[in-house]
């Protein structure tokens, strides 16, 4: 039975980090908004209960099993890591300024510059549009590319995210890893 964080340990890990999981020149850098409370408890990305990363990562071809979030580390060696705009871990996203969003996209940009992967993911559009001052754009390859890298938005993968059902979220995470083979 995977631990269970306490309603102090959630409350008291407002504010805390989780460290990325980055290497160089990976094929996609999935990029979150940032960590939820649980995840900073658990000290694992994506890790609260109804986020559909991991699975979605699986159904579209990401990794050849369906990991456990404290098996993050096994997508170094396949080419993926991740890492969020914001560092720091709130009860929602909702919960960031837009000042805090936009500065998060400036410290991303350098992030990207230093490790250099083939493809920055964004998962979601309004982070992508708060981190990078962008207006108006839907999912899949961006015009703005960062030195080298090409950004791209993916859908979050929140369970709160309806718009996305699981079959279609994982047939738009597959046009991803289709463009980076």
């Amino acid at each position: 039975m995977p631990y269970k964080p306490t309603k102090d340990e959630l409350a008291a890990a407002v504010g805390l980090t989780v460290p990325d999981v980055i290497a160089p020149d990976l094929k996609v850098l999935f990029c979150g908004i940032n960590p939820s409370v649980y995840t900073a408890v658990v000290k694992y990305n994506f890790a609260r209960p109804g986020n559909r990363f991991w699975p979605t990562l699986f159904a579209a071809g990401f990794t050849p099993k369906l990991f456990l979030p404290e098996e993050q580390q096994e997508l170094l060696p396949l080419g993926y890591g991740i890492t969020n705009v914001v560092d720091r871990a709130t009860v929602a996203a909702a919960d960031l300024s837009k000042e805090e969003l936009r500065l998060g996209g400036e410290q991303l940009v350098q992030k990207v510059h230093e490790y250099k992967p083939q493809v920055l993911a964004l998962l979601g559009i309004s982070v992508y549009q708060a981190a990078f001052g962008q207006k108006s754009s839907g999912v899949g390859l961006q015009g703005l590319m960062i030195g080298t890298t090409q950004v791209w938005v993916l859908p979050n993968p929140s369970g709160l995210n309806a718009h996305f059902p699981p079959r279609r979220l994982a047939e738009v995470y597959r046009e991803l890893r289709a463009y980076v083979g």
